[in-house]
């Protein structure tokens, strides 16, 4: 199980993990603390689904939601940088997408997801378009930053 392997590598590296989730809904949150023990590894996490709270709370600037967007890189790289000095953990990461079914446009369609992984030396983000059902679109999402934080553990 992914969550167990993210665990394992946290608890013997001796890192810490923060979340900040818009499209999830705090999805992400639950399954690493479906692990018994998180709380070694995982400091919390923000569900910021509105842009006010990824500005006031993640200190997302304003000119990369009013220019770039909540759906886009930027935000999920400034998410992921926001919740993990907010919370002092080593590890920030994020999810921002549209999950469905309403809510896109022909430049950001439904399905469109940004995830992010940032510490104090290394960011990553990636682009997904998912196709499936509201559920669907928040699983995939839930697990597609879950397996870039264990490839990232894996590597570093």
């Amino acid at each position: 199980m992914l969550e167990e392997e993210i665990g394992t590598a946290l608890r013997c590296s001796g890192r810490t993990l923060a979340t900040a989730e818009s499209c999830t809904g705090g999805l992400v949150g639950d399954r690493i603390t479906n692990i018994s023990g998180s709380s070694e590894y995982y400091k919390g996490g923000v569900v910021a689904y509105a842009n006010e709270v990824k500005e006031s709370v993640l200190q997302v600037a304003r000119t990369i939601l009013t220019e770039k967007g909540a759906v886009s890189a930027e935000c999920a790289v400034a998410m992921a940088n926001g919740v993990r000095t907010l919370l002092d953990s080593d590890i920030g990461i994020s999810t921002t997408g549209i999950a469905g079914p309403t809510g896109g446009t022909p430049e950001k369609p439904v399905g469109l997801v940004y995830i992010a992984l940032a510490t104090k030396d290394y960011v990553a983000h990636e682009k997904h378009i998912f196709h499936r059902d509201r559920e669907g679109n928040k699983c995939e999402a839930a697990d597609s930053v879950l397996k870039l934080l264990l490839k990232y553990l894996s590597i570093f």
